[in-house]
């Protein structure tokens, strides 16, 4: 595998939370997740999300940088959907485009749950590789077709990278970007011979496959993993205490709490 390969996949395979069984940390992140998206933004989903940071930053020994670089996608993705909630556009003898300050408050939900949400997802995707995912999949029953194909793609991605990686590399020191025009010709040429190497690959994998009696599954070892009782009583006691700070206020005489507690 690429050592310049996925941010994700690089944090997952270093991470020390990789033996750990892939159900006591999707319990983890997706009582995380579900607290980020089904609770009020605040404080709930800034609960979580502060939550899934410390979790990430702390026992996950997950670099920040790394985490930036991880985040940084989806962070864009979402700053632009709520900068866009935001926009208004009418017709006043011509088109108009305005912000709508009515909008705000929704803005800063949309905002609020897409970070959170990262977060908490970035729980499981930065401590689990994808093989660890796939055998959990399997054990869990999902139908060996999907499997098959999700983990053969994953694989594929890889090995498409190095190839693009390699003939841009080639192409650069044969002054293939050099101008304007001349990038424009690298990059189609670039991306015909990923089609084709990615279909003579393909082929390949087919006949190896079938050469060594490939029906509907590959099965592999699963490596050792070990379970916790205590992460698992741990992760739910944090996702009942962000639930209980996010509702609790709200069942509590008026004046019982600070206003910020409330929400209000």
């Amino acid at each position: 595998m690429s050592a310049r390969g996925l941010a994700l996949d690089t944090a997952a395979w270093a991470s020390p939370w990789r033996t750990r069984r892939v159900l006591d940390k999707a319990i983890l992140a997706l009582g995380l997740l579900g607290c980020a998206v089904a609770l009020p933004p605040w404080p709930g989903g800034v609960a979580a999300g502060v939550s899934a940071l410390v979790i990430l930053l702390g026992p996950g020994r997950v670099p920040a940088r790394l985490l930036a670089r991880c985040m940084s996608a989806p962070a864009v993705f979402v700053i632009i959907g709520a900068a866009t909630v935001m926009v208004s556009v009418w017709w006043d003898a011509g088109p108009r485009i305005g912000l709508a300050s009515s909008q705000s408050d929704l803005a800063l939900q949309i905002l609020v749950r897409g970070i959170s949400g990262a977060l908490c997802a970035f729980v499981l995707a930065t401590t689990t590789p994808m093989v660890d995912l796939f055998a959990a999949l399997r054990r869990a029953r999902v139908p060996d077709p999907l499997i098959e194909v999700a983990s053969l793609t994953y694989r594929l991605i890889f090995v498409l990278l190095d190839s693009a990686r390699a003939i841009r590399e080639a192409q650069d020191a044969r002054l293939g970007y050099t101008s304007r025009a001349a990038s424009y010709r690298s990059l189609s040429s670039l991306s015909a011979a990923i089609l084709v190497r990615s279909w003579t690959r393909a082929r390949r994998l087919e006949d190896g496959l079938a050469g060594r009696g490939y029906v509907d599954a590959l099965r592999t070892l699963d490596p050792p993993v070990r379970a916790s009782r205590v992460f698992i009583a741990s992760s739910l006691v944090l996702v009942a205490a962000i639930v209980c700070l996010a509702l609790l206020p709200g069942y509590l005489p008026a004046g019982t709490l600070p206003s910020i507690l409330r929400g209000s």
